[in-house]
């Protein structure tokens, strides 16, 4: 099936990219937003990227630097292709869809960390900010927050709500999930050295890609995909001290610190890359694949 409109009609004197420079696109939009972040705002505040698995600041600031790629990739659907950011599923509903995909989000993680513990994979290294709270303990949790809004959005945006439809216009659904996934994949590809790690990882970070696209197809819209995306990483890194695709995060958790288990395999850990690359993950997002593609 093609000429699929995802997310409502199409605008009046819509113009589309072409395929073959939809992906080029994205990863020049991607780059441009990266060095616009580095040399405009970290590197004149001193920071280095040594840094940013050592201080939560410049990590905040990479992520919120995430929404110079949307702004790059929202001025060209308004100016090239003559359409509002509604046609990429900023539709209606942002409460209530916002908030759902927060819940939905927390539930899959929860089931991921769940089971891997269930499992003999983790072990307790430490307690959260919750058993000595204080207002400044919570500040790095908070910011850690809207930044992972910004950068979950930001990838939802390009992915399932600007290539995918893209892709689906032309040349169907199918394939334009395919597509998204794979690529959204491989764009994770360098976070870690190459091993077994990183191949279940990308496989998995391609089922992800399948589940999620079933989920924005399903609901309509691109609000609950991106509180999703937001939900799992600030979870992940913030409230169990976790590695977020292969990067950890320097800022006391906010639930229990845990590690994994002495002799516990990686296949289940994920090892180096974290949860992301556990069979695991696999389960659930297999799981989560059936029930939004039913």
């Amino acid at each position: 099936m093609k000429n699929v409109e995802l997310y409502g009609p199409r605008a009046p004197r819509h113009r589309r990219t072409w395929t073959a420079a939809a992906i080029p696109l994205i990863i020049v939009f991607f780059i441009v937003g990266q060095l616009a972040t580095i040399f405009g705002v970290l590197k004149p505040m001193g920071f280095r990227q040594a840094d940013l698995e050592s201080q939560w600041l410049p990590l905040v600031i990479q992520l919120a630097g995430f929404g110079f790629t949307a702004l790059l990739l929202l001025a060209w659907v308004w100016l090239f292709e003559r359409r509002s950011p509604l046609a990429l599923g900023l539709n209606g509903g942002f409460l209530r869809r916002y908030g759902r995909g927060l819940l939905v989000g927390c539930g899959f993680l929860l089931s991921v960390i769940g089971l891997i513990w269930a499992t003999g994979g983790y072990r307790i290294e430490g307690f959260g900010v919750w058993t000595a709270p204080s207002p400044m303990l919570f500040l790095p949790i908070l910011a850690l927050f809207a930044g992972f809004v910004i950068q979950g959005g930001t990838e939802e945006l390009l992915m399932r709500g600007w290539l995918m439809q893209l892709v689906a216009s032309r040349h169907g659904l199918v394939i334009s999930i395919v597509v998204n996934s794979v690529l959204f994949a491989i764009l994770h590809g360098g976070n870690i050295a190459p091993s077994k790690e990183l191949t279940l990882a990308l496989a998995n970070l391609v089922l992800f890609g399948v589940m999620i696209s079933l989920y924005a197809i399903k609901e309509g819209s691109l609000w609950g995909v991106c509180a999703w995306h937001t939900a799992w990483n600030w979870l992940l890194g913030v409230g169990f001290g976790l590695e977020v695709s292969g990067g950890r995060i320097a800022v006391q958790s906010l639930v229990v610190d845990l590690a994994p288990k002495a002799g516990a395999p990686w296949w289940l850990t994920g090892g180096a890359f974290g949860p992301e690359a556990s069979v695991a993950t696999t389960i659930v997002l297999l799981a989560g694949s059936i029930y939004f593609g039913a």
